[in-house]
């Protein structure tokens, strides 16, 4: 789901903080640049930004659901509302632009022109993007919402497997333990939730749309690995305008992808009789899927501004954190059951969460030191040749 664009944009964490690091350094004098004061205006932001994580997350989840919940049967509207509000981050697009102005460094860089990018990285992405939209749809139909959420969680064991073998991933001992408890997770989830069918499901319905959201985590574990992979070797840039430019187009070929798929496949037609027969009312039917869509770029906007303001690892944190909220939501909104299966397979998901989160701190230490040591060596080889204690012997 939209969770997909926090992987994206934490790679660029270690070019911004080179960049920092290479600023107000003068030749031959190694001073550091001196971290920004963390004041009440930053707090602020911290809050206001993991408040809006969480409630659009939350939000998005629970009216995807509600939509089939009230009488709403179009997988691929459902499915173009999760993606479709992506104008929405053209204005911040615009004004994180202006605040940050694009290197000059960018000028005439080794990065392919719009049309290769277009078609070799944001079509491909695109409808890898539609394609897990609309599986999340079927399994939103077809199963209790906390159950989709926690199926959900098996995306981090299928990033690995793809990184694996896109992106040279390693396989260290936090990372096996994550796939094991996320595998795990879901298999209590089918041992325990054969009976407890949302109203009017068949049992192959149940079926399919368990299978449908296990692929659509597939589907979203190859696309941030293939986003990973194209910011390296076509892109070629891992700077902030790069990044936005491949999530807005990315998500304008999957709308594309979904419009089409709507009308193809005859959904367009019995909209109309849809919305009249919406058991909340026609103004209802249209605010659920408006507000499902905004839900999920509010999501968006949280992720990117505490990867901003803080770090990509603490708003990986965030959304783990929110992550009970929903099947808790369910509980009041759907009467979804919460019984003890369910909350075992519940402290699973966020366990193998959490293994996955700390090799990402590990990694990012790691990063840092070899960052750190690499800086110290270059301003040591810039020093003037009479300063080097070598050249002052007697």
């Amino acid at each position: 789901m939209a969770e997909t664009q926090l992987q994206l944009v934490e790679i660029t964490e270690l070019e911004t903080n080179n960049k920092e690091n290479s600023v107000d350094q003068p030749s031959g004098i190694g001073r550091r640049r001196k971290a920004p004061s963390r004041d009440y205006k930053w707090w602020i932001r911290t809050v206001l930004y993991s408040v809006f994580l969480i409630s659009g997350q939350s939000m998005a989840t629970i009216l995807g659901r509600l939509y089939f919940e009230k009488g709403g049967t179009s997988k691929w509207l459902a499915a173009l509302a999760q993606i479709g509000g992506f104008p929405v981050l053209v204005p911040l697009y615009c004004f994180l632009l202006w605040k940050i102005p694009v290197p000059n460094t960018e000028i005439g860089s080794d990065s392919p022109p719009f049309v290769t990018a277009f078609v070799k990285v944001y079509v491909p992405l695109g409808l890898l993007v539609a394609c897990s939209g609309f599986l999340f749809s079927v399994g939103l139909q077809y199963l209790p919402v906390s159950v989709v959420t926690l199926i959900t969680a098996s995306q981090l064991a299928f990033n690995a497997l793809f990184s694996y073998f896109l992106n040279s991933q390693k396989f260290t001992a936090a990372i096996v333990n994550s796939l094991v408890l996320l595998t795990i997770s879901s298999v209590l989830l089918v041992v325990n939730n054969h009976t407890e069918k949302p109203a009017g499901v068949s049992n192959a319905e149940y079926a399919a749309g368990f299978i449908c959201t296990v692929g659509g985590a597939a589907v979203y574990g190859l696309l941030l690995a293939s986003q990973q992979l194209a910011l390296r070797k076509v892109l070629k840039r891992q700077t902030l305008k790069v990044v936005f430019d491949v999530i807005i187009y990315q998500s304008l070929v999957a709308s594309i992808a979904i419009v089409v798929g709507l009308f193809a496949s005859g959904d367009s037609k019995g909209l109309k009789k849809e919305m009249e027969a919406y058991a909340l009312g026609e103004v209802s039917y249209v605010m659920t899927l408006l507000w499902t869509a905004i839900g999920w770029q509010v999501f968006a906007i949280g992720t990117v501004g505490l990867i901003l303001d803080v770090s990509s690892l603490y708003s990986i944190s965030v959304s783990t954190v929110g992550l009970p909220i929903v099947p808790v939501l369910a509980v009041f909104v759907f009467n979804d059951k919460m019984d003890g299966i369910k909350g075992m397979s519940m402290v699973l998901a966020i366990w193998g969460f959490l293994s996955y989160i700390y090799q990402h701190y590990l990694d990012h230490r790691k990063s840092k030191i070899e960052n750190r040591i690499a800086s110290e060596i270059a301003v040591e080889d810039s020093l003037p040749a009479e300063v080097h204690p070598a050249d002052n012997r007697a």
